[in-house]
């Protein structure tokens, strides 16, 4: 996809989900406000976090009008973005989706459970090119915004002349540092982490066990081109998610080995 034509004209839908009042919303409405006046916002009414790419199915939803093109959903980012580009902008649907800004980053296989992430997967998978954006963040500090606030509106501009392919959504991940320590911007690939996740067991007062699931382990050094090696080191994190996860090397192994079937079954 690369951008035909002036991109202060384009139309902007941005969803997230850390909720409708998520200060990360407002930021990102700040970055789209600097390439385009033509801003939708269609966020949950509540905090979704870790819902991935979920679909409410069983009841109906309900999109709330808080001031022109700003609706909140009492859904899954998912929802919100199926309802926008199907109805609520049908008659002119979204250039591109802008997910976001996160509080804390989406990064190795965050992505699979990050609903920031699923935002942008629905936009891809409905025609609408999209970023997710997410600022990582320092545990007991302050939210610290300046890097996405700083960075965000001119690497936007940037992506968007130069465009990316269908089916592909841009994961971005801004570092924990000040807006001054970020040393760049780096293209990533995917990093890996997952080694198994802290888990609390804690005791109510009637003496039921509840369990907690807390952070991944680091499992540093993380490896270079990655995401994770990028945010570790002070740059922000571009990268490319393709929406087909098909493995093309198992695929021919796999045709090779069932070769003849068809013919002999």
């Amino acid at each position: 996809m690369a951008w035909p034509r002036d991109i202060s004209k384009a139309r902007i839908l941005i969803s997230n989900d850390d909720g409708f009042y998520a200060p990360g919303l407002q930021v990102l409405v700040r970055i789209a406000l600097s390439i385009s006046e033509d801003v939708w916002v269609v966020a949950p009414e509540t905090e979704q976090s870790g819902a991935g790419h979920s679909l409410t199915l069983r009841r109906p939803l309900q999109a709330r009008e808080h001031q022109p093109n700003w609706y909140s959903v009492n859904g899954t980012p998912t929802d919100c973005v199926l309802l926008a580009v199907n109805l609520l902008m049908k008659d002119k649907r979204p250039d591109i989706v802008l997910s976001g800004v996160n509080r804390n980053g989406n990064l190795a296989e965050d992505m699979t459970y990050s609903g920031t992430v699923s935002a942008a997967m629905e936009a891809t998978i409905l025609g609408v090119p999209a970023i997710a954006f997410s600022q990582e963040l320092i545990d007991g500090e302050p939210a610290d915004w300046t890097p996405a606030e700083t960075y965000g509106p001119d690497l936007l501009r940037r992506i968007l002349k130069q465009g990316f392919p269908p089916h592909t959504l841009l994961n971005v991940n801004f570092p924990p540092v000040s807006a001054e320590q970020v040393r760049g911007t780096r293209v990533t690939s995917q990093g890996k982490r997952k080694n198994g996740d802290d888990i609390m067991e804690v005791i109510d007062p009637r003496g039921a066990k509840h369990y907690w699931i807390g952070h991944m382990q680091s499992m540093r050094p993380y490896a270079q081109g990655t995401d994770l090696a990028a945010i570790d080191d002070g740059y922000i994190s571009v990268t490319p998610i393709k929406m087909d996860m098909t493995d093309t090397v198992t695929l021919a192994e796999l045709q090779r080995a069932f070769a003849g079937e068809d013919a002999n079954g």
